[in-house]
């Protein structure tokens, strides 16, 4: 194949030349999408030519050798489905969302029939070839295209053009001309593996040509690049891992299936479905090596072949085979939850206790793995994420709260262990953890309040900023008039709606003195008997304004730079131009430009009162400055996650920079139209800061996200990442 960037590449050749854009490096990729395409469907066709070196013996079916001639014979509509298809997700769901829509969640294999989990093992193989493939070129691509996303660190996962883009692509143009489903599964990872041996070229050719433009790769997490790549080193040696962690007998398991009786039941507490965890293969390799290191159980007295036991009829093998299978997902949640390092090593141990516990349950009781409303998974819910708040185990209140933990687990050790334990437990929890947490939720509904209040009153402000643009459209006013009429005193109209009880449009007349002020203001006014006029007006026009500033406790240093420009104007107006000096001077107000450009306009920064921002622990973000960021090692642990502040949820636990210290504190609150974010530390301390703020503390490095879902269903998760993989092992 000839070389994939060439002419793009011959850029970097002319040094005058501007470093490329986001644009320009993923329009570079896409023109290249359809010698991709033929490329991959030469390697298909060679394949199943009989005396071919590239022969595949499954080719040599009359299905799939005809699907492949018929895409051979119609390249142009392939390369045009596969180009429409790639350019929609590298533009349109290429970023992090796509990511979190596709992630598989341990609870999902229940809702999959076993074709489709066939379909998943397929795609997540041809997700491998793909990423093998390229796993020695893309860190380096990463870390350029992440300088061009704006991140100081490696965002492997905001990449628009990572390898699982491609295989999306690749999936949907196999979907739209291959119509036979085993035929698609038999042609997806051959397919991807002509793709990746193209597109590593691709990825390092357009990692040389950034480079080569004096794009500076972004910092690694960490400190060092970490290759890709799905876990190396030996299989894994736990036999019990090899015959049953695998996705079909984990659906079994949600599904019930394994329970001595075999009617399976219906949960209605479950994640919405999705494709398969393909992205997140590459991180199974910590919990596979745990496998392989932990000691082998002692052999039963009656030895067992699992995979014969599997094949019996299900009233002889399938209870047996579910206590295994129950035992082996839930000390594999356990080593997973003792490796999470956001969990203190003093609650580890009160984990590690909990164990034999929970083993014992789910023996009993399948529905600890399917129904997330079950009184055992309610229980570690509630401690490991309360566990969050704590990032040292000198946290005020961090005694307190390992008190309470060490009770329940003693507690447990004398009791029947079932369901309705583990809910007399929890509820023993609320009632110690009640107290402090009744104050803690009158501190954020007060805050919750006043920040509700702020953004309705901000967005009404807005409301009203236009209408006072409009209404001095055409007419002669200085500008810091008009950014006065847009910004203060929208505010003091729009606050004064809204603290009127009986509905009234103008309750006060703020808004009816608009008309005064222009006119008093305005170039062209200069006519018989104004100065007359404006003798009398002055007055009880700036006593109006700054009752109205007093009311929203406007900044006093603004009010004074306003109410001097402003009578500097009123007094050459008085003296009709008959004083030099006073009109000298307010004609220069009146060349001021506007302090607020129209990009400014669209991105101001949220104002609240003085009282608003105590009681919310508002952070400005105009007091943030270039020299306020992260120190380097706080950047190199931060870990991946949202870009944006609309991608955070309520809940979501994160590490936020606080006068030059890191505070754990979770997002408690967000307005409802995503304006005003609010998050608490254990402690009870606010800190609140609008959308513009967030986004600017995340990209300063400011804001590290800690966890955004519960850490036992990441650890479940994790268990269905070891069943992907064995399952993959067992089809290969």
């Amino acid at each position: 194949m000839a070389t994939l960037l060439k002419l793009r590449l011959g850029v970097s050749d002319d040094p005058t030349a501007f470093q490329p854009s986001l644009n320009d490096c993923l329009e570079a990729m896409l023109q290249q999408s359809d010698l991709l395409v033929t490329e991959m469907l030469n390697g298909l066709v060679a394949a199943t030519a009989p005396n071919s070196t590239r022969r595949i013996a499954g080719f040599q079916q009359p299905g799939t050798k005809l699907a492949i001639q018929e895409m051979s014979k119609n390249l142009k509509a392939v390369s045009g489905s596969f180009r429409a298809e790639l350019t929609r997700l590298v533009y349109e769901g290429g970023g992090k969302e796509t990511v979190h829509a596709e992630a598989l969640r341990f609870e999902d294999l229940r809702l999959f029939e076993a074709s489709e989990l066939d379909q998943s093992i397929e795609v997540a193989r041809a997700q491998q070839e793909v990423t093998l493939a390229v796993d020695d070129v893309l860190p380096t691509l990463d870390a350029l295209v992440s300088t061009l996303l704006g991140w100081r660190t490696i965002q492997p996962g905001l990449n628009p053009v990572r390898p699982d883009v491609f295989v999306r692509a690749l999936q949907a143009t196999l979907s739209e001309h291959v119509p036979d489903a085993q035929v698609r599964e038999q042609l997806i990872a051959p397919s991807a593996g002509l793709l990746g041996a193209n597109l590593r070229r691709l990825y390092k050719e357009l990692a040389d040509w950034l480079a080569s433009t004096g794009v500076e790769p972004a910092v690694p997490i960490g400190g060092r690049v970490v290759k890709g790549g799905l876990a190396s080193g030996k299989p894994v040696a736990d036999s019990m891992a090899k015959t049953l962690l695998t996705l079909d007998r984990l659906r079994k398991l949600l599904h019930g299936d394994f329970d001595a009786n075999t009617a399976p039941r219906d949960f209605l507490h479950t994640m919405p479905a999705s494709m398969s965890l393909l992205q997140e293969m590459k991180q199974v390799d910590a919990l596979v090596q745990k496998l392989e290191s932990r000691p082998k159980a002692p052999p039963p007295a009656e030895p067992v072949d699992l995979l014969k036991e599997a094949e019996k009829p299900p009233g002889e093998s399938a209870p047996r085979l579910g206590t295994q299978l129950g035992g082996e997902v839930v000390r594999l949640m356990f080593d997973n939850l003792a490796v999470d390092k956001r969990l203190l090593p003093e609650f580890k141990v009160q984990l590690k206790a909990l164990e034999p516990g929970i083993l014992r349950l789910a023996e009993q009781d399948s529905r600890f793995f399917s129904d997330r409303t079950h009184p055992a998974r309610q229980f570690l819910d509630r401690i490991t994420q309360r566990s969050l708040a704590f990032s040292d185990e000198k946290d005020p209140g961090w005694r307190r709260f390992l008190a309470t933990v060490q009770d329940s687990v003693q507690w447990m050790g004398s009791k029947v262990v079932d369901a309705d334990t583990f809910g007399e437990l929890l509820d023993n929890l609320q009632d110690k953890w009640s107290e402090h947490d009744v104050v803690l939720k009158a501190r954020r509904e007060e805050a919750a309040r006043a920040l509700l209040h702020a953004e309705q009153r901000n967005l009404l402000a807005q409301k009203l900023a236009a209408e006072f643009v409009a209404q001095v459209e055409n007419l002669d006013v200085a500008d810091f008039v008009l950014d006065f009429l847009k910004n203060s005193w929208a505010q003091v109209v729009a606050e004064a709606q809204l603290s009127c009880a009986d509905g009234s449009d103008d309750p006060y007349g703020y808004r009816a003195m608009v008309d005064d002020l222009v006119w008093s203001v305005q170039k062209s006014t200069a006519t018989r008997g104004r100065a007359k006029r404006l003798v009398q007006m002055i007055p009880g026009l700036l006593s109006k304004l700054r009752e109205g500033l007093d009311r929203i406790e406007y900044p006093p240093e603004l009010t004074a730079r306003f109410f001097n420009n402003l009578i500097t104007i009123h007094r050459a107006a008085v003296h009709e131009g008959r004083d030099a000096i006073s009109q000298a001077a307010a004609e220069a107000v009146e060349a001021q430009e506007s302090e607020f450009s129209d990009e400014d306009a669209a991105q101001a920064e949220l104002w609240l009162d003085k009282q608003e921002a105590v009681d919310s622990g508002y952070l400005d973000g105009d007091a943030l400055t270039p020299e306020h960021v992260a120190s380097p090692e706080a950047m190199m642990e931060e870990p991946s996650g949202p870009a944006r502040a609309t991608d955070l949820k309520t809940g979501t636990w994160v590490e936020l920079m606080v006068k030059n210290q890191w505070l754990r504190a979770q997002l408690t609150w967000a307005s409802p139209h995503a304006t005003l974010f609010m998050f608490t530390s254990q402690a009870g301390t606010a800190h609140s800061m609008s959308r513009r703020t967030l986004d600017k503390l995340r990209a300063a490095g400011h804001i590290k996200v800690v966890a955004e879902r519960n850490v036992v269903d990441e650890a479940l998760d994790q268990v269905a990442k070891t069943a992907l993989k064995n399952s993959l092992d067992a089809k290969g």
